[in-house]
């Protein structure tokens, strides 16, 4: 009966383990969100912001890290933006409460040049990391931050292809 009772403990440590491993491995590609534009370079970055406007957020700037990063003698041989966006009204029910996370604002969409030419998006999957906080956190950035920024990236996928 001990024998039985130890490799029982020994098998369920060994599928915690497993399962752990398999979480691992897993969260990056759940982490962030990406797809292809289907447009050049400027296009995307021209589409994004108005999208952004267009939807009720703030432009809160573009960051052009390929330029960046050149200027100062490095090159990575293909065009990388950062585009940030923010609603003043969920940032403030965040910020009223849980101000720390002033770290994860504002939001961005990173568009950049693959090495196949093809321009993607890429952002944090907001609706899966805001559980994690919980509270207001999860409430507004959870729902309506990742439901805006779903309507925003509409404007390359789809409504039935951005945020999965």
């Amino acid at each position: 009966m001990a024998k039985k009772i130890i490799l029982a403990a020994a098998f369920m440590v060994l599928g915690a383990v497993l399962a752990a491993f398999g979480a691992y491995k897993a969260a990056p590609g759940l982490m962030i969100v990406s797809g292809e534009t289907g447009l050049g370079f400027e296009e995307s970055v021209a589409a994004l912001e108005k999208s952004i406007k267009g939807n009720g957020w703030e432009h809160a700037g573009t960051s052009r890290l390929s330029d960046s990063i050149e200027k100062k003698g490095y090159g990575i041989g293909r065009r990388v933006a950062v585009v940030k966006l923010c609603h003043p009204k969920y940032a403030q029910e965040v910020l009223a409460s849980d101000r720390y996370l002033s770290a994860l604002m504002p939001c961005s969409v990173a568009l950049w040049e693959g090495d196949d030419g093809k321009v993607r998006y890429s952002k944090m999957n907001t609706g899966l990391i805001a559980p994690v906080f919980g509270g207001t956190v999860r409430r507004v950035m959870g729902g309506s931050v990742a439901a805006d920024e779903h309507k925003i990236l509409s404007v390359f996928c789809g409504a039935d292809a951005c945020g999965k």
